[in-house]
């Protein structure tokens, strides 16, 4: 692969502190490397110290979100190869190209799963743990890291989801179960990420209920029903149970049992008609 057909594209906010090592690694390792850097709003010197660094700049005038960063990168990139990465010093330049050598392979996107040892809290690490235990229960394929940003992917394949990517920080999760939806091949890379340089923008309290969230979405981005059926047969379960109690003490069928009984159904048509839009969203993949 020549290097002019790659680019390198690194969504930034305020990362002035690391993006001048970071940019200048890349551009040691690959002078002809079209290298974008997405300023999302910066408030210090992130747009300067990239322009000076050779790299090209596309900002932002205020902050739309990580996904959004991805999204301009992607629509200027020139490469039919985009590799994704973060300016905050997490992401070393020098595994590039074992995520290439994967692509050639003939995989669509290559991620890099962080390993044991990765500078993570262990909130962090345990939330990483479920989103993939889960992902991977949904899928029937083996996914080692659903959240990483470190990723390379053919353009082509990648831009066909951009009207699915979300403009927060849920991006990965997004592109890697359209790209398993549409029946695109993905591999994992082990590497390991360091410690970020100045401030995360990932505030655990503010975005619980974000990341929380995220669990449902990789299920209805994939198949719904294996969300709602489950909840469909428990409801059922519960309504057959009060039943049974209800007759065996009072000799009647309650409301409660006709109100169990009724959700069970609802939620079970509900995941129906969410997996006729799903594939919707993914007919021309197909």
């Amino acid at each position: 692969m020549t290097t002019t057909s790659l680019s390198i594209i690194l969504p930034a906010r305020n990362e002035a502190a690391a993006l001048g090592r970071t940019l200048a690694k890349l551009a040691s390792l690959y002078p002809q490397a079209e290298r974008i850097v997405v300023d999302d709003g910066s408030t210090d010197n992130t747009a300067r110290i990239a322009a000076e660094q050779g790299a090209r700049v596309i900002c932002h005038p205020y902050g739309k979100g990580n996904g959004a960063a991805i999204k301009s990168g992607t629509r200027a990139a020139k490469g039919e190869i985009l590799v994704f990465m973060d300016a905050d010093g997490q992401h070393d330049p020098a595994d590039i190209p074992r995520l290439l050598n994967r692509l050639e392979q003939g995989y669509d996107m290559v991620i890099g799963a962080r390993q044991k040892g990765s500078q993570a809290s262990l909130g962090r690490r345990l939330a990483n743990a479920l989103y993939n235990r889960l992902s991977s229960w949904i899928t029937g394929q083996r996914i080692e890291d659903l959240t990483s940003g470190f990723r390379a992917v053919r353009a082509n394949r990648f831009r066909e989801f951009l009207y699915l990517l979300p403009n927060g920080f849920s991006y990965p999760t997004t592109s890697t179960m359209a790209f398993f939806r549409a029946g695109y091949s993905v591999a994992y890379e082990p590497i390991h990420a360091a410690r970020r340089i100045g401030t995360s923008h990932i505030h655990p309290l503010k975005d619980g209920l974000r990341f929380l969230l995220i669990i449902f979405k990789v299920g209805t981005l994939y198949s719904p029903l294996k969300i709602f059926a489950p909840l469909a047969a428990l409801l059922f379960l519960l309504a057959t149970g009060w039943y049974g109690y209800t007759f065996w003490t009072l000799g009647r069928f309650t409301n409660m049992s006709a109100l169990f009984y009724t959700g069970s159904l609802m939620v079970f048509l509900m995941g129906l008609i969410s997996e006729q839009i799903t594939a919707l969203m993914y007919k021309d993949s197909y």
